[in-house]
């Protein structure tokens, strides 16, 4: 009985938790469930995620309650029941193995009612329950079809989603399917008559669609069906009943989609039709089909159903297809017609099927096929004729055998299409040809012209930027056909074997018409590629007929051709490399001798090319590399008749060059190369006739071309090249060229004009490239006598002046040439010119004739790059005329105006650079013929005005070219006899001013004439060319100081040039310089007239000896323009007058000054600085100024208005005089003396009035005073009162060596603090911790003044004091000191200050000794802790800030105590201090304050003051380094607090502040070894570092799964602390409280659900359901689906 009675307690207590675990679940279902009305589709998502979570821990018990759930609720809307049977869905196809048949009927009858409910559609909610309906049936298709038969009754019209249901069933279970099909067609087939509704008939369109495609998959796999004798005879007569409906009755219907599900039905049901059926319907159902196309813009269906309705009656052997064909086939060409959108799918998927239907028929009917659609390409009609060669493309490919016969008639179809200039046919041109070329069209009659049009495409010239637009735009881009022709070419070439018969050597046949040069690189690889495969398979194979072929180009004409086109390299495609490979191919067939040669010549320039790129490539160097192959070409052949016939080719291709300058002036340079190399001067004189007949003067390249072509056959043939020029000018055709009447026709004078241009070019050309001792006999008598004859025009006797600038231009490079020639010869010194005055007044005439202020052409430059050779010959010009050259050119080019920013400017740029290197190599030529001291003085006469010229470009101009002067004087100074530099004074006093122009590049030029100046005059004392004076060298060094935009320095750098001329300058000198310089005071760059004063000054000091009598006279002036002018040497000679003034009456001056009115002006300031200047007045000056300005109060206080709330405070005037006073005095350097004597008491004065002018106003006359200064244009220094004492301090701490000070101060930015209310203590912290580093000899004295303050009138001077004492605490320097005891002391007596600042900043003090001192903490500690602890209850501290300071203080402070000491606080302080983690996210009332026994000051009715960030953090932090403290011995009372705050830390995580969340981290590290767990530590350790990105989640979810595993009693208290967290104001910590829960749950074992309350928990988590934020909500119903473990 007993045992009996035990036993069914436990039973009944089994059953009572089966039925509490099913009561729980039912409750989490329902309360997600409630929640899936959100509206936040994310939180839906994850409720039903929640509700999934539920389903795969308890899938039978879950989908009990949906079902329960739904049936409870019928007034639940239908969306969201849509969502419910959703995740019912997902629950059933993840589970349906484990689903029992009891709970499939339940499902079953739940979703059968839910999708039967309500008649009318409901589609979200219908479909969702159809769908639970087809997941169960994967399984049950029994069951569920049992169900859906039952509203399948014959008779009457079923439900939408019953018939959707059913096609659903058959598309996913096909063998559970199938055999249910003859049953329910049967009883569907009566029902189509009944079904009136369009939508019920497109369902059962639907329905009879998948149920043929099902039985058709069924027949497909028989030999895998569960019922192998199934056939398609048992459903044949139920398909062809309802496609009888289908197709007589439906689709006529008017609404398109009914049509559209129709015509998709018809499709596979034609497959399942009987033979003879099929054969019957097809006359009505083509037709019917095709009638479609017309109604339906989406045809992708109608064609889809049209293939599969052909393929069916292919398959049949239909004979009534062939009657249908010709509307077939027009309609099927108007569908390949469509345009196809590439947005749209369905029109390309249209296309696809189009084809398909295509190939059915190719395969039925070719011919009748064909016949249909050649004729089309003979259609205007783009896109007719696009189409039909897509279908023609697909047809050669699709059906090749049955093509294969017909492959001339396609060929000669395609007549016309091939002249169709339509891009987009060209494309679909191109890809027939790829087509055919792959099934061997190409190798009939007919094929080479299909072959000539693809590379017509390929020669297509290639667009810049070419508008891509899509296949549906109204164009194609002409580069996309380039682009596909090249691709289509390259690949037929390479990969289609068959073709290369076809192509070898055919595409030679292409290398050289003009019309096709755009083709050459893809030509050019292509045959290349063959010739390679020709060659492999052997030398018959790579022979070339070309008798066999008149068309083909002659080896002369390819490499004519292939040689000219890699001049321009990178041109199409990188033509160069492909030419030159090629060429080096077919080297057998140029000529037989040159393969050994081309194997090493050819790959070295194409290695040349490989290596550069376009940008890189010197053209001109790279002609020279081409022409010098050429040249080694020809003598390896070796062969004049090759050679002449080669020349003869070059000339026959030169009118293919007329739209290509650079390439046909590259063309005349060969032919020269060529005739130079023939041996025939009958030839040669013959081709150079024709070349003279023949060339178009009017174009310049070729104009250059020709004479190019002269000059280099008249290497070998100088004779006959001159005599031929001669001959030319006698001939018939030049005389008509200048007869009389032409002189009257612009048109024909210029092209007169031309002829004579290039015949003077010609000349030239000769002249420099024919051997120079054949030259020399010739220049006077022939050269230039036919030269100037071409020139000079005379009309009835009498000479008219041509206008042509191209026939000057031409005159003077040739002039240039024949010098050139001339200078190269070694006959050259003996050479007497006769004509060379001449030429020089002829290129002066050029010169003058340029615009003066505009440079256009290279004109002025050719003509003085002719001078320049010219003087360089003899006999020497007169000293007139070398002036005149001189003048002219300078005026030509100094004047010459800055180009505005242009299109062209970097031309433009080159232009005058070159320019100016003409004119710089003139002059020096010209120099070169007077190499004196007396010749330089004359150079540099012509360039003093220039060189003092008001405009700033010609200043620059012309120290550049005096500096080029000056070095080429002293590099080729020689110097026989020791003679005196007479100039140099001179010389060095125009330049010398000139080191601080407002133009850097003139700068730098002067130093460096200045620099040439000395070494000259070293020369001439007698020292070597190559010694190095160290003196003159420092000149070098001061050239990067000159860059400096700083004054100071530009001027300290002139001072130190100054001295170095001072060292070298001879004594007799010294007069001159300095006069010269003195005028250089009136340089309209003042700049330069600054320099000039700081230069003399320097020299009156270094040299003054000699001047002595001439100091006070200087002085004199200078006090004199004191009020004219700011220059400096100006305000420095006033500055001594008053410097002497103050030595006599000290205190007077004084007074004086500090009665001007304020603000100080410029003058005012320059004099105060005046008193500096000797060290023992400026200790008395400073005395006087500090007692002026402590003697009166720093403010008064007034109030603005009556009714205003505090008074304002308005500085007194005299204390602030004197504070501006004292930063003028302390600003001058040689203040530094005195400041260091009075350093201390300096100091703090300063100190003291900053703190007590922060916020302190000016009065109401000054404050108008300040408003009118700052916008002056010379701003007067702030007036403002603490900004001005600031200041001050500054000037004092720099003039008394505390440099590093102001720099530390100034990067930490605290000067700035220092002026702010807001931020005044914390600068005199940064102000402290910098004199302590830096100025820590001079703390004693500081401090000891300091200390005296504590009893200050002024709260704010008590404040700053001990904001300075408490920072040097942080400082071992205290220490060192001995200031140590002292400074407690002190602080200990501010302790009890009636300021809470004052306190505050004493707890700040004390915890400093942590950084400072922290060897002397142990001994205080227990005095240290004592008052720190206090400062957490200070009453009077109605902020909480001496609290929080006391915070801070103890976490720095821990470390260092004694363990004793600390102990006996560690407890109290930590309860002390949990209050402020959650200052505040969560409203804690004053009785919970009171329980939790915080503070007294925190009690009262309100709640702690808004978002106390700082609070958080240092309570946070402090609790870390409790824990820190404790390691390794922590008592069980402490080891309480830190478990029990381990939630709130982990929440923390989540802080909306970065700072909260860096100390969560430390105090979680921190907490983590007196957790004893390891893997919790570990965690800690490598999540929470400082600087590492925090993925929360993941950290979250590990540190639950270590918490549940070693700490499992910790379950119910952490799922308390988060649920307290639930109110919080903080969304993400709201968030994490649940997620933190969830993963508790996720971790915890079963046996540990006593802790908690789960009804309780699920109510706040539902609570929690309808927080405003949707994160917090999804978290929620994510916990909410993890509570399934406890369920």
């Amino acid at each position: 009985m007993r045992e009996g009675a035990a036993h069914f307690c436990v039973g009944h207590e089994e059953t009572a938790a089966v039925d509490m675990a099913e009561s729980y679940m039912k409750k989490l279902c329902a309360t997600l469930m409630d929640a899936v009305t959100d509206k936040d589709p994310q939180v839906q998502e994850q409720i039903c995620s929640a509700l999934c979570a539920l389903g795969e821990a308890q899938p039978e018990e879950t989908l009990r309650a949906f079902e329960e759930y739904l049936r409870q609720h019928e007034k639940l809307a239908h969306p969201y029941r849509a969502m419910i049977l959703k995740t019912m869905e997902a629950v059933v196809r993840s589970h349906i193995s484990k689903l029992d048949k009891d709970m499939a009927g339940a499902i079953i009858l739940l979703a059968s009612s839910e999708m039967t409910k309500v008649k009318d559609l409901v589609p979200d909610w219908q479909q969702a329950a159809s769908s639970v309906l087809v997941a169960v049936g994967t399984r049950f298709i029994n069951a569920v079809m049992e169900e859906l038969l039952s509203w399948f009754q014959p008779g009457l019209l079923p439900h939408h989603f019953i018939v959707q249901t059913l096609a659903s069933l058959a598309a996913s279970n096909v063998f559970g399917m199938v055999p249910f099909l003859t049953s329910i067609l049967s009883t569907m087939l009566p029902m189509l008559p009944m079904a009136k509704q369009d939508a019920m008939r497109v369902v059962f369109c639907s329905a009879l669609r998948h149920f043929s495609e099902s039985i058709l998959e069924y027949l497909a796999d028989l030999d895998q069906a569960p019922d192998p004798t199934v056939r398609k005879d048992a459903f044949s007569s139920h398909i062809f009943s309802a496609h009888d409906v289908l197709f007589n009755h439906w689709l006529q219907s008017r609404e398109a989609k009914l049509r559209l599900a129709v015509v998709e039905a018809l499709g596979p049901m034609s497959h399942l039709l009987p033979n003879e059926r099929l054969e019957e319907q097809l006359p009505r159902l083509i037709p019917g089909v095709l009638a479609l196309y017309k109604k339906h813009a989406e045809t992708f269906h109608v064609s889809k159903s049209l293939g599969q309705i052909l393929e069916a009656a292919v398959s049949v052997g239909s004979r009534t297809l062939e009657v249908q064909l010709d509307a077939l086939l027009a309609a099927l060409h108007a569908q390949i017609c469509v345009p196809v959108e590439s947005s749209s799918p369905l029109v390309v998927r249209n296309q696809k099927e189009v084809l398909r239907c295509y190939t059915v028929l190719a395969c039925f009917a070719p011919d009748r096929l064909l016949a249909f659609l050649l004729p089309k390409l003979d259609t205007s009609n783009e896109r007719i004729r696009v189409g039909s060669l897509q279908v023609l493309r697909h047809v050669i490919n699709s059906a090749a055998a049955q093509m294969e016969i017909r492959k001339l008639f396609i060929l000669s179809s395609m007549r016309l299409p091939l002249l169709d200039t339509n891009n987009k046919v060209k494309r679909a041109v191109v890809q027939v040809i790829s087509a055919m070329a792959h099934h061997g069209y190409l190798e009939q009659p007919g094929g080479q012209a299909m072959m000539e049009y693809i590379v017509q495409q390929c020669a297509l010239p290639p667009e810049l930027q070419p508008e891509r637009r899509g296949p549906g735009g109204e164009d194609l881009p002409a580069d996309s056909v380039r682009a596909i022709s090249i691709s289509t070419l390259y690949l037929i070439s390479t990969t289609v074997d068959r073709m290369s018969d076809v192509l070898w050597p055919y595409l030679l046949e292409f290398l050289t018409p003009v019309r096709f040069t755009g083709a050459l690189t893809p030509l050019c690889r292509s045959l290349a590629h063959l010739a390679l495969k020709r060659q492999e398979a052997g030398a018959n194979a790579f022979l070339i007929q070309y008798e066999a072929s008149v068309k083909l180009p002659s080896p002369y004409a390819i490499t004519s051709r292939l040689l000219v086109v890699s001049s321009d390299p990178y041109v199409g495609d990188c033509r160069g490399v492909a030419s030159l490979r090629l060429l080096h191919v077919l080297h057998h067939h140029i000529h037989p001798l040159l393969g050994p040669r081309w194997e090493t010549t050819v790959p070295q320039l194409v290695q040349h090319l490989d290596e550069r790129t376009e940008e890189t490539l010197s053209r001109k160097e790279w002609e020279e590399k081409l022409l010098m192959f050429l040249r080694d070409t020809l003598a390896v052949v070796s062969d004049n008749t090759w050679v002449c016939q080669l020349s003869l080719e070059m000339c026959k291709q030169l009118p293919c060059y007329n739209g290509a300058p650079q390439e046909k002036n590259f063309l005349y340079k060969c032919i020269g190369t060529a005739l130079g190399a023939a041996s025939s001067k009958e030839v040669v004189r013959k081709q150079l006739q024709e070349l003279l007949e023949t060339a178009r003067y009017q174009e310049e390249a070729e104009r250059e071309g020709l004479a190019c072509c002269f000059g280099i056959c008249a290497i070998s043939h100088l004779d006959d090249v001159l005599a031929q020029l001669e001959d030319f000018v006698r001939s018939d055709v030049f005389r008509k060229s200048v007869g009389i009447l032409s002189i009257f026709k612009d048109r024909s004078e210029n092209g007169v004009e031309k002829v004579k241009s290039v015949l003077i070019l010609c000349y030239g050309h000769v002249a420099v490239q024919a051997p120079r001792e054949l030259v020399l006999a010739r220049v006077e008598a022939d050269i230039l006598r036919n030269m100037f004859q071409y020139f000079n025009t005379k009309v009835l006797g009498i000479k008219v002046e041509t206008k042509d600038p191209a026939l000057k231009l031409c005159l003077v490079q040739s002039v240039c040439m024949v010098c050139q020639a001339i200078c190269g010869s070694t006959q050259a010194g003996a050479f007497h010119f006769a004509r060379k005055a001449e030429l020089v007044a002829h290129m002066m005439e050029f010169i003058r004739a340029e615009p003066p202020d505009s440079l256009r052409t290279p004109l002025r430059k050719e003509a003085m790059t002719a001078c320049t050779l010219l003087v360089s010959l003899e006999p020497p010009l007169e000293e007139q005329m070398q002036a005149d050259v001189t003048h002219c050119c300078l005026q030509s080019v100094m004047a010459l105006l800055p180009e505005p920013d242009r299109e062209d400017a970097s031309d433009r740029e080159a232009l005058y650079l070159d320019t100016v290197h003409a004119l710089e190599d003139l002059l020096t030529s010209l120099l070169h013929r007077n190499m004196t001291p007396q010749g330089l003085q004359i150079m540099v006469e012509h360039l003093s005005p220039w060189i003092k010229s008001p405009r700033g470009h010609e200043r620059e101009r012309a120290l550049r070219v005096s500096a080029c002067l000056l070095r080429y004087f002293l590099e080729h100074l020689h110097v026989s006899v020791l003679v005196p530099f007479h100039n140099l004074g001179l010389l060095v006093g125009l330049f010398s001013p000139r080191c601080a122009d407002l133009r850097p590049a003139t700068r730098q030029e002067a130093v460096g004439c200045v620099y040439s100046l000395l070494y000259l005059q070293l020369g001439y004392e007698g020292f070597a060319r190559d010694y190095r004076d160290d003196v003159a060298e420092q000149l070098l060094a001061l050239k990067d100081s000159l860059m400096h935009p700083n004054l100071t320095v530009l001027f300290h750098t002139c001072h130190s040039i100054a001295q170095i001329i001072g060292k070298r300058l001879p004594p007799d000198q010294l007069i001159s310089l300095l006069l010269t310089m003195f005028e250089g005071l009136g340089d309209p760059d003042k700049n330069c007239s600054r320099a000039a004063t700081v230069m003399i000054n320097c020299l009156l000091k270094e040299r003054g000896a000699v001047l002595l009598e001439k100091v006070p006279e200087i002085v004199s002036v200078l006090r004199s323009k004191l009020q004219e002018t700011q220059e400096e040497h100006i305000l420095k000679a006033a500055q001594h007058s008053v410097y002497l003034l103050a030595s006599q009456h000290r205190a007077a001056v004084v007074s004086s000054l500090l009665g001007s009115p304020l603000p100080f002006d410029s003058y005012t300031c320059t004099l105060w600085r005046a008193l500096a200047v000797d060290p023992s007045l400026t200790t008395q000056v400073l005395g006087l100024l500090l007692e002026k300005m402590s003697r009166d109060v720093p403010f008064k206080e007034s109030r603005a208005f009556l009714l205003s709330s505090a008074p304002d405070r308005v500085a007194t005037l005299l204390p602030l005089a004197a504070t501006c006073a004292l930063y003028e005095v302390l600003s001058a350097p040689a203040s530094g003396a005195a400041v260091l004597e009075l350093y201390p008491e300096l100091f703090v004065a300063l100190l003291l009035r900053i703190s007590c002018t922060v916020g302190v106003q000016l009065p109401r006359n000054l404050q108008a005073k300040e408003r009118r200064s700052s916008g002056a244009p010379l701003a007067i220094r702030n007036l403002e009162p603490c900004s001005s004492a600031v200041d001050t301090l500054q000037a004092m701490l720099l003039r008394g060596g505390s440099e590093d000070v102001v720099r530390h101060l100034e990067l930490e930015g605290g000067w700035e603090l220092l002026r702010t209310s807001e931020g005044h203590e914390e600068g005199v912290t940064r102000l402290a911790r910098a004199m302590a580093k830096h100025a820590g000899p001079r703390l004693p004295l500081v401090m000891k003044a300091l200390i005296s303050t504590h009893s200050s009138a002024y709260e704010i001077q008590r404040v700053t004091s001990t904001a300075f004492l408490a920072e040097l605490l942080s400082s071992n320097v205290v220490n060192d000191l001995m200031l140590l005891e002292t400074l407690l002391d002190n602080l200990a007596v501010r302790q009890k200050d009636m300021c809470a600042s004052v306190r505050r900043l004493v707890l700040r003090g004390l915890a400093n000794l942590a950084s400072g001192s922290p060897d002397k903490v142990r001994a205080h500690g227990s005095q240290l802790l004592t008052t720190l602890i206090g400062g957490l209850d200070d009453v009077d501290d109605l902020h909480g800030l001496v609290a929080l300071e006391a915070m801070v203080g103890l976490a720095r402070l821990l470390d260092l105590v004694e363990p004793w000491d600390l102990r006996s606080v560690l407890l109290h302080t930590a309860i002390r201090i949990r209050p402020f983690f959650d200052s505040v996210g969560i409203a804690f009332t004053a009785g919970r304050v009171a329980r939790a026994g915080w503070p007294q000051w925190l009690h009262g009715d309100t709640s702690l003051p808004q978002e106390k960030v700082e609070f958080r953090q240092a309570s946070i932090c402090l609790f870390g380094h409790l824990n820190k403290a404790c390691h390794g011995d922590c008592e069980d009372v402490f080891l309480e607090q830190t478990v029990s705050a381990l939630g709130p830390l982990l929440l923390h995580l989540r802080d909306p502040q970065a700072t909260v969340v860096g100390a969560c981290r430390f105090a979680l590290r921190m907490c983590g070894p007196n957790l004893a767990c390891e893997e919790l530590t570990a965690a800690f350790q490598k999540h929470l570092q400082d600087g590492r990105s925090l993925h929360f989640g993941e950290f979250l979810n590990t540190t639950c799964k270590h918490l549940m595993h070693h700490f499992p009693d910790l379950l119910g208290r952490l799922v308390s602390t988060n649920l307290f967290y639930f109110k919080s104001s903080w969304e993400d910590v709201r968030a994490a409280a649940p997620m933190f829960m969830g993963f508790l749950v996720l971790h915890s074992d079963r046996e540990l659900r006593h802790q908690v309350d789960l009804e309780l928990l699920i109510a706040a988590l539902q609570l929690l359901l309808k927080d405003p934020a949707p994160t917090v909500r999804m978290k929620a119903a994510e916990t909410l689906g993890r509570l399934v473990k406890f369920a």
